[in-house]
């Protein structure tokens, strides 16, 4: 698996941690993340709102394609499922 290029700022209880075993810490962050992080996870917990036409769009194919817009159309949210 690739490593992301990305910046995290981890914080330890534990003082006299080893170098290899804060390595090993990102490393494990990185690998959640980059399953968590996913166009499927994102679709998954969220949904469009459209006040325009009284609908909430679910699927996939509809997120998708509202969230590679610049700007989101006037009443119309992004909303998280939780």
């Amino acid at each position: 698996m690739k490593t992301p290029n990305r910046d995290l700022l981890v914080l330890l209880r534990d003082e006299f941690m080893s170098e290899q075993a804060i390595e090993h810490e990102v490393e494990q962050l990185n690998e959640i993340l980059f399953h968590v992080e996913s166009v499927r996870n994102f679709c998954m917990a969220h949904e469009i709102v459209d006040l325009n036409k009284y609908k909430i769009l679910s699927t996939h194919k509809f997120i998708v394609q509202v969230v590679k817009q610049k700007e989101l159309k006037p009443f119309q949210f992004i909303s998280n499922k939780n």
